[in-house]
């Protein structure tokens, strides 16, 4: 499978089976020190939020970075995830004592879960595929249902304005191709979606989410991946307390591939 045999499929769920057969998620978060970033970033803002005994769900969970990492640290987590090839990775890194209640499924339908049922529930994954916006606000409206009324959603997306530099930064002759408007800077939305921190706030404030944060996730880590695998642990630390630092400054919130908001 190659990006000119996914182009062709039309099919929403299989295209996102087949980019996962691609995309190898289960190294996405944890194969350097750059990739890091948006994981630690994440569990930050997640722990300023959680409380013993909370209850996590996962939804789009990926290879279960997340799950994982809070059910071994003793929160109770349930976790969907709709690609085979992400589930079979996720299970692979489960240990006998984890106890994640780990389900196949989509996020526009979490049936499988009572309503008032989490104190957090996690969208790290769904917004990046739903191409309708009648599905993103379905996805966001079953998050609403099964998170308690005093819950918080944790929502990711990937920055359509940041694209175009570490796209150009990967290729020297992007700026000149047809995967973006020349207008409107819209990235084509292959084999991903991605939003601009305006549509991510509207379309939140669409589906009665209260933003509390919005968070660069993972800032500059893609563009000076190299250099800040290179740190020693010390400046690695600074590094992150300087992305910390800047992470939820309106002026570097568009600088980041992914972005993280955080609602009520």
């Amino acid at each position: 499978m190659d990006f000119n045999e996914l182009y062709k499929i039309k099919d929403e769920i299989e295209q996102i089976q087949k980019t996962y057969e691609i995309f190898n998620e289960d190294t996405r978060l944890n194969r350097s020190k750059a990739a890091r970033v948006e994981f630690l970033t994440n569990v930050k803002y997640i722990e300023k939020y959680l409380s013993q005994g909370d209850s996590i769900l996962d939804v789009g969970a990926g290879a279960g970075e997340y799950s994982i990492y809070f059910a071994r640290n003793g929160y109770k987590v349930s976790a969907l995830e709709l690609s085979d090839a992400n589930i079979k990775a996720f299970r692979a890194k489960m240990r006998e004592e984890d106890e994640i209640d780990l389900i196949q499924g989509n996020a526009i339908d979490l049936s499988a879960y009572r309503d008032n049922s989490f104190d957090v529930v996690l969208l790290f994954g769904p917004l990046y595929h739903l191409h309708k916006e009648c599905d993103r606000q379905k996805c966001i409206s079953e998050a609403k249902r099964v998170c308690k009324d005093d819950g918080m959603i944790f929502f990711s997306f990937i920055c359509n304005d940041m694209v175009i530099i570490t796209e150009l930064d990967y290729d020297k002759d992007y700026l000149s191709g047809n995967t973006y408007d020349h207008d409107t800077f819209k990235v084509e939305d292959f084999p991903f979606v991605f939003f601009t921190a305006d549509a991510c706030r509207k379309m939140l404030e669409d589906g009665g989410i209260e933003i509390k944060h919005e968070v660069a996730s993972d800032g500059f880590s893609e563009l000076i991946e190299e250099r800040i695998n290179s740190l020693d642990d010390e400046s690695y630390a600074q590094y992150l307390k300087y992305h910390f630092y800047i992470c939820e400054k309106p002026e570097f919130l568009g600088a980041s591939n992914h972005l993280l908001f955080v609602g009520r």
